[in-house]
This record gives structure tokens, C-alpha cells and sequence, in this order.
């Protein structure tokens, strides 16, 4: 990435270019990125090419003002920290299911950073409702976060028995937990941006993947909340959890709360290609 679109995307994220790749900076560049860059599927249903190239991710997020799914969001956010001077490593994870099954390999893409302070950071914007700010990587304890509480865990064997890494904390695979509930299960093994190409393939073609089956537009608002718009219901959580729906009936009002609410224009609505 070079200068100019170094800071066309810290445009994009309303921030000054950090002078260090500090833990302050980073938060905030995080934080940012989850209020200003929605969270979304629509390329899945608007029949748009998914391509995980850093140019190709830089001109839908950047030049196109758009969102994305954990490849697309943090791939391009693991770029543009890389490009600031923070150490960056890609990291693959399997997502737990509703019966606490584990997902697909190279399901979920999530960054390990370091910051030149010291810190040791679990920076994840592109999970959808997750924590606001990046969390320590070397605490086992619970962490709080305007997003929940979170805990980060040495995982046990999965389903066929089989326990990630090699028997060390640093080589262990991790559970990342939110409010008491597993979300992913992280391995620890660096990863390059081509490795999850497959994984993002599944999630836009499969009939049982649940980017497929739904649209999603969703992002953190700057009272701390969320708003979210799942095909043509918009719903706004605020920061306490309190909760107001409404369903869009005409085209316009959809392609209006896209525009204004997350920033995002479009020639028309897009309907599911495989409804649930």
C-alpha cells in the first residue's frame, strides 16, 4: 500500500495519520473502522466479484465506499496497519455454529498486532456485533468492551479429538469467548491473504452458508450501539441493548437508509439469492 492510499483510507476512517504504531492508535483506528465501514454481504447478492487482492479490497472499501464480510474487512484493514508500521499477522479461525459445532476451515479471518509499546492485540473488525476495540491476546481473564465481555482461552480437542498446536500457550489454538458464548476458535499459525480464498468462495456460493441465505448491512454508531438493515428490516440497538425495528416497503426507503445510514449507493435493491 503505498502513501496516497495510505491516507485516502484514513480519509475514509475520519483519523490523522498516527505518528507510532502505538495501543492508542490503534484502538482508535479500530473503533473507526467499525463506525465508518459496514459490515456486509451485498456483493454476494448483487452477483459482484469477491476478489481477496489488497488493490481489488482497497478499491471496493476505499474507493467505492463500501463494506464488506472478515475477508474483505480485516484483510484490508490488516493492510493498511501493516502499511502504518504495526506488525501484522493473519490469522484463520472456524466459527461456532448455534449447536456449538465448529465451521469450515479458513472460516474467519481475524489479525494478531503488535504494537511498538509492547502490545499484543487481537484487532477484529469484520465479525460483525464483536468487541469495539482490540483485545490483550495474552489475557486469560475476562476483558470488558463496550461490545461485551470477552475472554480469550487455550482451546481443548474438537469434535474428531484432535487439539490444536503443539502443546504450548503460544502454539495452542484459542477460543474467543463473548458474554459467555464461544464465537471462533483461532489458530495460531501466520497466514497470507490467498489462504482464505477458499473459504471465501464457500461462503458466497453455498446453499447452507449463511451469507447466501440472508442479506446484512450492519455497523457501530457513534453513541456505541448498532444499526443494522437484514434485507428490508432496519434495526437500530442502542448501547444498552433497548432495541427499535421497522420494516422498509418501498425501494426508495431501502436504498435510502443504505445511502444514509451506512453510506452505501446503490442502483437497486438487492434480493437474496438463496432465501432461508
Amino acid at each position: 500500500m503505498n502513501s496516497a492510499q495510505v491516507d485516502a483510507y484514513l480519509r475514509r476512517l475520519g483519523v490523522e495519520h498516527p505518528a507510532w504504531p502505538t495501543v492508542d492508535a490503534l484502538r482508535e483506528l479500530h473503533l473507526r473502522h467499525l463506525r465508518t465501514v459496514p459490515f456486509e454481504n451485498l456483493s454476494i447478492h448483487l452477483g459482484e466479484e469477491i476478489v481477496l487482492e489488497e488493490k481489488r479490497l482497497l478499491d471496493k472499501v476505499v474507493g467505492a465506499r463500501r463494506g464488506g464480510f472478515c475477508y474483505e474487512l480485516n484483510g484490508s484493514f490488516g493492510a493498511l496497519l501493516a502499511a502504518l508500521g504495526y506488525d501484522v499477522a493473519l490469522l484463520a479461525a472456524r466459527v461456532y455454529g448455534e449447536e456449538g459445532g465448529l465451521g469450515i476451515p479458513y472460516d474467519h479471518l481475524a489479525l494478531r498486532v503488535r504494537t511498538v509499546d509492547g502490545g499484543d492485540w487481537l484487532a477484529d473488525v469484520g465479525f460483525g456485533a464483536h468487541s469495539h476495540l482490540p483485545l490483550a491476546f495474552g489475557e486469560r481473564g475476562e476483558q470488558e468492551d463496550p461490545g461485551g465481555t470477552f475472554r480469550i482461552v487455550e482451546a481443548g480437542p474438537d469434535a474428531a479429538g484432535v487439539r490444536g498446536g503443539h502443546g504450548t500457550v503460544e502454539a495452542a489454538d484459542l477460543d474467543v469467548f463473548r458474554d459467555g458464548r464461544a464465537q471462533y476458535r483461532l489458530e495460531m499459525r501466520p497466514r497470507v491473504l490467498g489462504d482464505f480464498v477458499a473459504g471465501a468462495w464457500w461462503h458466497s456460493t453455498s446453499s447452507v452458508s449463511h451469507f447466501t441465505r440472508s442479506l446484512v448491512c450492519s455497523r457501530v454508531t457513534e453513541e456505541g450501539g448498532r444499526i443494522t438493515l437484514s434485507g428490508r428490516r432496519f434495526t437500530a440497538t442502542a448501547a444498552d441493548g433497548t432495541r427499535e425495528e421497522k420494516e422498509l416497503e418501498a425501494d426508495e426507503e431501502v436504498l435510502g437508509v443504505y445511502r444514509e445510514r451506512f453510506g452505501i449507493e446503490l442502483d437497486t435493491v438487492p434480493v437474496s439469492r438463496n432465501p432461508a
